[in-house]
């Protein structure tokens, strides 16, 4: 991209959707290829973090970490001496550990906006960060990692990140596996919500995968990566107090090439918390609460795999044919209701009428029944079936997927690995 381009299209992105001036004086090295963002609020083992990254082995590029110790205007004054704690003991840390290829930077934000304050514009002000960075060494095929302060690492985790988009020139970004720790020093019922909630979150995506959904990928904010060029061009990362991963990935997603990182691994804190209104944190507390973990029913994957199975009947019948005709033999009834009560009629018509190649309409297709579209659903299909014991349903799903062995489980560990060893070898439906 020539360099009036490239300047005017990240000029354009802060012009629309920046937050706040550039925080860093001290210039980027030239070499520098992987810029990582760690949102930090009321973190007291960030030190932790660190030191698993510094512990990793150095891939051949530059790297930088930005941790964003942040608050928003009226936090109380534990958070507040916390992350004054936690701002002192990490200058402590890096005024230690000195390395060219691996350099790191604090940014105190302090009374940020109360509406917006949050983990979602902690992390837009670091990626936002880092794309100025980018910009300054013309590197907006440069690497905007994400993970978080409570997190820690294997070794080879730069080293695969980097690897992965060397070997994938054309991806615009890629979520890599996660683990979450079993077994510890927590309460043991700790690592038994923990294990529960990843299973849910694991079934979740097998199962869309199962009924045919293009774009079903973990969107988890402490292990996902996108290219600056990605990020500026998407609109960056939202400023949402939850969810923004979720959300900031599937405006990725859709470019097409998005992948996965399986030859590494993030290890996200079991431990409960409230600071998110969901996540890891708020499912372990939920169920230290009620002892019980519910997910998502099987009926909805079912009712999406009717649909996503008749996109091609979509295409090939006429545009001007009802929509409940055309469906009325192949796709449930309740998609079918679902569709209808947001028009679905009148946007298949359109999209039908002013595409000529089936690829072309698959693609409009799943940009308007998007992942949004497919959760939207699924919180409607909650009404119509009753919700599912995770464990239960994810025995179900395990014994319905191709090339599975049938075997027994015993418990939710057992389940959750099997899914870790499907979704570590890359299996995909």
């Amino acid at each position: 991209m020539p360099e009036s381009v490239r300047s005017t299209a990240v000029a354009t992105y802060f012009d629309r959707f920046g937050f706040g001036p550039r925080l860093l004086g001290e210039p980027p090295e030239p070499g520098v290829r992987i810029i990582l963002v760690i949102p930090c609020f009321n973190e007291p083992g960030l030190n932790h973090s660190l030191e698993s990254l510094w512990n990793c082995r150095r891939p051949s590029c530059g790297v930088e970490v930005i941790v964003v110790i942040n608050s928003g205007f009226g936090a109380g004054p534990d958070v507040l001496y916390q992350n004054e704690q936690t701002l002192r003991a990490a200058e402590a840390w890096i005024g230690k550990h000195y390395d060219p290829l691996l350099r790191f930077h604090l940014l105190n934000c302090l009374d940020l906006p109360r509406k917006k304050a949050g983990v979602g514009l902690a992390r837009k002000i670091g990626m936002d960060e880092a794309l100025r960075r980018f910009e300054q060494v013309d590197r907006l095929d440069g690497i905007i990692l994400c993970f978080d302060a409570d997190c820690s690492c294997d070794p080879n985790f730069l080293r695969a990140v980097a690897d992965y988009f060397a070997s994938h020139p054309k991806s615009p970004g890629c979520s890599i596996y996660f683990e979450h720790p079993l077994e510890g020093s927590e309460d043991p019922r700790i690592y038994e919500a923990v294990a529960l909630y990843e299973l849910h979150l694991r079934y979740y995506i097998e199962a869309l995968r199962w009924a045919g959904f293009p774009h079903a990928y973990h969107t988890i904010g402490s292990s996902m990566a996108v290219r600056a060029g990605a990020y500026c061009k998407q609109g960056g990362m939202n400023t949402r107090q939850a969810g923004e991963d979720f959300y900031f990935l599937h405006k990725i997603i859709p470019l097409g090439g998005f992948g996965e990182v399986n030859n590494t691994r993030v290890v996200p804190s079991p431990r409960p918390s409230t600071r998110v209104p969901f996540g890891t944190g708020k499912a372990v507390g939920e169920f230290l609460k009620t002892g019980r973990f519910r997910t998502y029913p099987s009926e909805a994957f079912d009712d999406l795999k009717s649909l996503f199975s008749a996109v091609p009947l979509l295409y090939e019948t006429s545009s001007l044919e009802p929509l409940e005709a055309v469906l009325s033999a192949s796709v449930k009834q309740p998609v079918v209701e679902f569709l209808k009560a947001r028009e679905g009629e009148a946007v298949l018509r359109e999209i039908r009428a002013n595409t000529s190649t089936r690829a072309a309409f698959e693609k409009r297709f799943y940009g308007w029944f998007n992942a949004f579209a497919a959760m939207k659903y699924i919180h409607y299909a909650e009404s119509l079936y009753s919700p599912a014991d995770v464990v239960s349903a994810a025995r179900e799903l395990l014994a319905v997927l191709p090339a599975q062995t049938p075997r027994s489980f015993a418990g939710s560990q057992d389940l959750l690995a099997a899914f870790r060893d499907l979704q570590r070898a890359g299996a995909r439906r």
